[in-house]
Protein backbone atom coordinates (compact mmCIF):
# COMPACT_ATOMS: atom_id res chain seq x y z
CA UNK A 1 0.00 0.00 0.00
CA UNK A 2 0.69 3.87 -0.88
CA UNK A 3 1.93 5.81 2.06
CA UNK A 4 0.07 9.15 2.80
CA UNK A 5 3.32 10.96 1.37
CA UNK A 6 2.69 9.28 -2.06
CA UNK A 7 -0.84 8.19 -2.85
CA UNK A 8 -1.85 5.89 -5.68
CA UNK A 9 -2.53 7.77 -8.72
CA UNK A 10 -5.57 7.51 -11.09
CA UNK A 11 -6.25 9.81 -14.28
CA UNK A 12 -9.85 9.33 -15.92
CA UNK A 13 -11.09 9.87 -18.78
CA UNK A 14 -14.56 10.27 -18.50
CA UNK A 15 -17.50 9.76 -20.69
CA UNK A 16 -20.78 10.34 -19.93
CA UNK A 17 -22.67 7.34 -21.31
CA UNK A 18 -19.75 4.48 -21.79
CA UNK A 19 -20.67 1.31 -23.77
CA UNK A 20 -18.12 -1.13 -25.02
CA UNK A 21 -17.34 0.64 -28.27
CA UNK A 22 -16.68 4.01 -26.19
CA UNK A 23 -15.84 2.94 -22.73
CA UNK A 24 -14.38 5.13 -19.87
CA UNK A 25 -10.36 4.62 -19.39
CA UNK A 26 -8.00 4.70 -16.30
CA UNK A 27 -5.16 4.55 -15.81
CA UNK A 28 -3.16 3.73 -12.81
CA UNK A 29 0.53 4.42 -11.69
CA UNK A 30 2.95 5.27 -8.92
CA UNK A 31 5.02 8.82 -8.44
CA UNK A 32 8.70 7.92 -7.52
CA UNK A 33 10.51 11.14 -7.47
CA UNK A 34 9.91 12.54 -10.52
CA UNK A 35 9.09 9.27 -12.70
CA UNK A 36 5.63 8.47 -12.86
CA UNK A 37 4.96 4.88 -13.83
CA UNK A 38 1.88 3.76 -15.65
CA UNK A 39 0.85 0.56 -14.00
CA UNK A 40 -2.03 -0.45 -15.97
CA UNK A 41 -5.04 1.11 -17.90
CA UNK A 42 -8.52 -0.14 -17.83
CA UNK A 43 -11.83 0.04 -19.39
CA UNK A 44 -15.13 0.89 -17.86
CA UNK A 45 -18.32 -0.23 -20.32
CA UNK A 46 -20.73 1.25 -17.80
CA UNK A 47 -21.42 4.08 -15.05
CA UNK A 48 -22.46 1.55 -12.62
CA UNK A 49 -19.23 -0.77 -13.27
CA UNK A 50 -17.15 1.98 -12.71
CA UNK A 51 -18.58 3.51 -9.56
CA UNK A 52 -16.73 0.93 -7.18
CA UNK A 53 -13.53 2.70 -8.29
CA UNK A 54 -14.62 5.77 -6.21
CA UNK A 55 -14.76 4.02 -2.99
CA UNK A 56 -11.57 2.17 -3.20
CA UNK A 57 -9.78 2.60 0.33
CA UNK A 58 -6.79 5.20 0.17
CA UNK A 59 -4.85 6.67 -0.30
CA UNK A 60 -5.08 7.28 -3.94
CA UNK A 61 -5.27 10.97 -5.60
CA UNK A 62 -7.25 11.17 -9.19
CA UNK A 63 -7.65 13.67 -12.33
CA UNK A 64 -10.92 13.31 -13.56
CA UNK A 65 -11.65 14.81 -16.87
CA UNK A 66 -15.21 16.59 -16.62
CA UNK A 67 -15.64 20.08 -14.63
CA UNK A 68 -16.18 20.16 -10.81
CA UNK A 69 -18.64 23.04 -11.26
CA UNK A 70 -20.18 25.38 -12.72
CA UNK A 71 -20.45 29.03 -14.10
CA UNK A 72 -21.24 31.16 -10.63
CA UNK A 73 -23.87 33.69 -12.99
CA UNK A 74 -25.47 30.50 -13.85
CA UNK A 75 -25.32 28.98 -10.12
CA UNK A 76 -26.96 32.22 -8.43
CA UNK A 77 -29.19 33.61 -11.11
CA UNK A 78 -31.12 29.78 -11.34
CA UNK A 79 -30.75 29.43 -7.22
CA UNK A 80 -29.19 26.30 -7.00
CA UNK A 81 -27.02 26.65 -3.52
CA UNK A 82 -24.08 27.96 -2.72
CA UNK A 83 -21.64 24.50 -2.14
CA UNK A 84 -21.19 22.24 -5.03
CA UNK A 85 -22.79 19.70 -3.12
CA UNK A 86 -26.10 21.63 -2.75
CA UNK A 87 -25.48 22.48 -6.25
CA UNK A 88 -25.33 18.70 -7.58
CA UNK A 89 -28.39 17.85 -5.14
CA UNK A 90 -30.61 20.85 -6.40
CA UNK A 91 -29.31 20.67 -10.09
CA UNK A 92 -30.60 16.97 -9.93
CA UNK A 93 -33.98 17.48 -7.96
CA UNK A 94 -34.59 20.14 -10.72
CA UNK A 95 -33.54 17.99 -13.41
CA UNK A 96 -34.47 14.37 -12.78
CA UNK A 97 -32.98 13.39 -16.20
CA UNK A 98 -30.57 14.25 -18.71
CA UNK A 99 -32.41 16.01 -21.32
CA UNK A 100 -34.19 18.01 -18.09
CA UNK A 101 -30.77 19.36 -17.58
CA UNK A 102 -30.28 20.27 -21.39
CA UNK A 103 -33.88 22.10 -20.86
CA UNK A 104 -32.54 23.96 -17.75
CA UNK A 105 -30.11 25.23 -19.34
CA UNK A 106 -31.55 26.41 -22.65
CA UNK A 107 -33.83 28.09 -21.26
CA UNK A 108 -31.62 29.74 -19.20
CA UNK A 109 -29.70 30.48 -22.52
CA UNK A 110 -33.07 32.14 -24.32
CA UNK A 111 -32.74 34.86 -21.67
CA UNK A 112 -29.29 35.55 -22.60
CA UNK A 113 -27.76 37.57 -25.75
CA UNK A 114 -26.46 35.56 -28.59
CA UNK A 115 -23.17 34.72 -28.25
CA UNK A 116 -23.33 34.60 -24.59
CA UNK A 117 -25.46 32.00 -23.93
CA UNK A 118 -23.48 29.55 -22.85
CA UNK A 119 -20.94 30.72 -20.11
CA UNK A 120 -17.61 29.98 -18.75
CA UNK A 121 -15.88 29.91 -15.67
CA UNK A 122 -12.77 31.70 -14.42
CA UNK A 123 -10.56 28.68 -14.52
CA UNK A 124 -12.08 27.95 -18.68
CA UNK A 125 -10.53 31.05 -19.53
CA UNK A 126 -7.08 31.08 -17.22
CA UNK A 127 -5.49 28.08 -20.04
CA UNK A 128 -2.63 29.59 -21.50
CA UNK A 129 -3.66 29.71 -25.33
CA UNK A 130 -7.07 27.95 -25.51
CA UNK A 131 -10.48 27.93 -23.80
CA UNK A 132 -12.52 24.73 -22.68
CA UNK A 133 -15.78 23.62 -22.89
CA UNK A 134 -18.20 25.74 -21.39
CA UNK A 135 -20.17 22.96 -18.68
CA UNK A 136 -23.26 23.98 -19.88
CA UNK A 137 -22.27 22.49 -23.32
CA UNK A 138 -24.61 19.45 -23.30
CA UNK A 139 -24.40 19.03 -27.27
CA UNK A 140 -21.17 18.47 -29.59
CA UNK A 141 -18.65 17.94 -26.78
CA UNK A 142 -21.19 17.09 -24.16
CA UNK A 143 -19.42 18.70 -21.36
CA UNK A 144 -22.14 19.36 -19.43
CA UNK A 145 -23.43 16.00 -19.00
CA UNK A 146 -19.90 14.90 -17.91
CA UNK A 147 -20.75 17.44 -14.96
CA UNK A 148 -24.56 15.92 -14.57
CA UNK A 149 -23.29 12.09 -14.56
CA UNK A 150 -19.55 12.61 -12.74
CA UNK A 151 -19.83 15.32 -10.40
CA UNK A 152 -22.24 14.13 -7.82
CA UNK A 153 -20.99 10.58 -7.98
CA UNK A 154 -18.00 11.60 -6.58
CA UNK A 155 -20.00 13.57 -3.98
CA UNK A 156 -21.93 10.94 -3.47
CA UNK A 157 -19.06 8.38 -2.95
CA UNK A 158 -17.02 11.00 -0.11
CA UNK A 159 -14.70 11.55 -2.14
CA UNK A 160 -12.52 14.99 -1.27
CA UNK A 161 -12.78 17.84 -3.68
CA UNK A 162 -9.83 20.06 -2.33
CA UNK A 163 -11.44 23.26 -0.97
CA UNK A 164 -14.84 22.14 -2.71
CA UNK A 165 -16.28 19.27 -0.44
CA UNK A 166 -14.96 17.51 2.44
CA UNK A 167 -15.21 14.28 2.10
CA UNK A 168 -12.36 11.09 3.31
CA UNK A 169 -9.26 12.75 3.09
CA UNK A 170 -7.20 9.16 1.66
CA UNK A 171 -9.49 9.34 -1.70
CA UNK A 172 -8.92 12.75 -2.99
CA UNK A 173 -9.80 14.34 -6.74
CA UNK A 174 -8.77 16.64 -8.79
CA UNK A 175 -10.44 18.08 -12.00
CA UNK A 176 -8.03 16.71 -15.11
CA UNK A 177 -8.04 18.32 -18.66
CA UNK A 178 -5.82 16.31 -20.75
CA UNK A 179 -6.15 18.89 -23.54
CA UNK A 180 -4.29 21.12 -21.86
CA UNK A 181 -0.98 19.15 -21.05
CA UNK A 182 -1.81 18.09 -24.86
CA UNK A 183 -1.90 21.36 -26.37
CA UNK A 184 1.52 22.22 -24.38
CA UNK A 185 2.87 19.84 -26.04
CA UNK A 186 1.84 19.36 -29.58
CA UNK A 187 0.43 22.95 -30.01
CA UNK A 188 -3.67 22.55 -32.03
CA UNK A 189 -2.72 19.63 -33.58
CA UNK A 190 -5.15 17.02 -33.19
CA UNK A 191 -4.39 13.84 -31.72
CA UNK A 192 -7.61 11.66 -31.56
CA UNK A 193 -10.83 10.43 -33.12
CA UNK A 194 -8.96 9.18 -36.43
CA UNK A 195 -6.94 6.66 -37.57
CA UNK A 196 -4.30 8.77 -39.71
CA UNK A 197 -0.66 8.92 -40.29
CA UNK A 198 -0.75 12.69 -38.77
CA UNK A 199 -3.23 11.74 -35.79
CA UNK A 200 -0.51 8.88 -35.35
CA UNK A 201 2.23 11.02 -34.87
CA UNK A 202 1.45 13.47 -32.72
CA UNK A 203 0.17 11.04 -30.81
CA UNK A 204 4.11 9.52 -30.86
CA UNK A 205 5.39 12.80 -30.28
CA UNK A 206 2.81 13.33 -27.07
CA UNK A 207 4.54 9.92 -25.56
CA UNK A 208 7.63 10.99 -26.73
CA UNK A 209 7.71 14.19 -24.68
CA UNK A 210 6.07 12.56 -21.84
CA UNK A 211 8.55 9.70 -22.00
CA UNK A 212 11.42 12.44 -22.22
CA UNK A 213 9.92 14.49 -19.00
CA UNK A 214 10.11 17.49 -21.95
CA UNK A 215 6.69 19.70 -20.01
CA UNK A 216 6.53 21.94 -17.76
CA UNK A 217 5.47 19.29 -15.45
CA UNK A 218 8.82 18.19 -14.66
CA UNK A 219 8.12 14.89 -14.35
CA UNK A 220 8.57 11.65 -16.43
CA UNK A 221 6.39 8.85 -17.74
CA UNK A 222 7.68 5.17 -17.27
CA UNK A 223 5.97 2.82 -19.24
CA UNK A 224 6.22 -0.40 -20.87
CA UNK A 225 6.74 -1.01 -24.40
CA UNK A 226 3.30 -2.77 -24.79
CA UNK A 227 1.74 -0.07 -23.13
CA UNK A 228 3.07 2.47 -25.57
CA UNK A 229 2.20 0.93 -28.54
CA UNK A 230 -1.52 0.69 -26.70
CA UNK A 231 -1.69 4.54 -26.55
CA UNK A 232 -0.44 4.62 -29.83
CA UNK A 233 -3.00 2.45 -31.39
CA UNK A 234 -5.71 3.72 -30.31
CA UNK A 235 -7.21 6.12 -32.48
CA UNK A 236 -9.75 7.51 -30.35
CA UNK A 237 -7.56 8.77 -27.95
CA UNK A 238 -9.41 8.03 -24.79
CA UNK A 239 -6.04 6.21 -23.46
CA UNK A 240 -3.52 8.57 -23.84
CA UNK A 241 -6.21 11.23 -22.56
CA UNK A 242 -6.51 8.86 -19.48
CA UNK A 243 -2.31 9.03 -19.23
CA UNK A 244 -2.65 13.18 -19.95
CA UNK A 245 -4.87 12.69 -16.59
CA UNK A 246 -2.65 10.73 -14.84
CA UNK A 247 0.69 13.15 -14.87
CA UNK A 248 -1.98 16.26 -14.17
CA UNK A 249 -2.33 14.00 -10.83
CA UNK A 250 0.96 13.25 -10.02
CA UNK A 251 2.17 17.01 -10.50
CA UNK A 252 -0.61 17.76 -7.89
CA UNK A 253 0.59 14.99 -5.57
CA UNK A 254 3.76 17.06 -5.42
CA UNK A 255 2.33 20.14 -4.93
CA UNK A 256 1.07 22.05 -1.70
CA UNK A 257 -2.23 22.24 -1.49
CA UNK A 258 -2.96 20.02 -4.65
CA UNK A 259 -0.97 22.77 -6.45
CA UNK A 260 -4.58 25.21 -6.18
CA UNK A 261 -4.49 28.49 -6.44
CA UNK A 262 -4.77 30.46 -2.78
CA UNK A 263 -8.16 31.86 -4.50
CA UNK A 264 -10.80 30.34 -6.52
CA UNK A 265 -14.37 30.28 -6.49
CA UNK A 266 -15.22 26.94 -4.72
CA UNK A 267 -18.56 26.55 -6.79
CA UNK A 268 -16.82 27.08 -9.88
CA UNK A 269 -13.85 24.73 -9.15
CA UNK A 270 -10.28 24.90 -11.14
CA UNK A 271 -8.48 22.37 -13.43
CA UNK A 272 -5.41 20.75 -11.89
CA UNK A 273 -2.15 22.34 -13.36
CA UNK A 274 -3.62 26.16 -14.64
Amino acid sequence: MASAATPALIGVDFTSNPSRRKPMTVARGRLRGRTVALQRLEDFAALASFEPLLGEPGPWLGAFDFPFGLPRLFVDTLRLGDSTASVADELHRRCPQRMDWRALVDAFGATRPPGARLLHRAADLALPGLTSTSPLQTRYVPVGFMYYEGLPRLVRAGVTLPRMHAGDPARVAVEGYPGLLAHELIGRRSYKNADTPDRLAAREAIVDRLQCGDTRLGLRLSLTAAARASLLADAGGDRLDAVLCLMQAAWCAREPGWGLPKSFDPVEGWIATV
